[in-house]
């Protein structure tokens, strides 16, 4: 037996826990030295959204320089942290709404499309950063966007599909509230002769 529609009540702190798990990788982001690191031996370069370092293949200590110097550095670290702080907003009114027991649909709605604006600014500042990095910036040796970046990009993209669950919410109002009955699908009609 099969049973056809949301376990409401239970299900319905998935998209909290979601966007919970989007700020945990945003931190992670915006607090991670690895954005931009040296691939391969000697480890001579490491940045982080803030700034660069540097240092010779002989040396042990890292010579830094603030990123917060350049306006695209300035404009990338911007963007990304208004988006990470409408993020944490967002996290607060989703726990709000799926916290009263009669949850407001349309507030849940602006919810997505705040989220929405979040994918947009966080987006901006992972385009800027490695593309006016790599022309104003002069790299040593071979260099990849690293695991804070990485996670950067993941906290979007669970930001984006938050977004349209957000949005698409109101859609399913009664399933969600409980107020449809569940439809059982029987696997064969000999089990269940009183569906006839």
């Amino acid at each position: 037996m099969v049973v056809c529609g949301l376990a409401c009540w239970r299900c319905r702190w998935l998209l909290p826990l979601l966007l919970g798990l989007a700020i945990i990788m945003g931190i992670i982001a915006l607090a991670g030295r690895g954005w931009l690191e040296s691939e391969s031996e000697p480890y001579v370069q490491q940045a982080s959204l803030w700034e660069s370092c540097t240092r010779g293949e002989e040396d042990l200590n890292w010579s830094c320089e603030s990123l917060m110097d350049y306006g695209w550095g300035r404009a990338a670290a911007a963007t990304y942290l208004v988006g990470f702080v409408i993020l944490v907003i967002c996290f607060a009114l989703a726990v709000i709404a799926f916290s009263i027991d009669i949850l407001r649909f349309n507030f849940v709605r602006g919810i997505g499309g705040l989220l929405f604006v979040v994918a947009a600014f966080q987006i901006i500042g992972l385009v800027i950063y490695p593309v006016k990095f790599t022309e104003d910036i002069p790299l040593t040796g071979d260099n990849m966007f690293s695991w804070a970046y990485g996670f950067g990009w993941a906290s979007t993209v669970v930001v984006i599909g938050c977004a349209f669950f957000f949005c698409c919410l109101p859609n399913w109002e009664d399933e969600v509230l409980g107020n449809i009955k569940p439809t059982y699908y029987y696997s064969s009609p000999e089990r269940a002769p009183y569906l006839n």
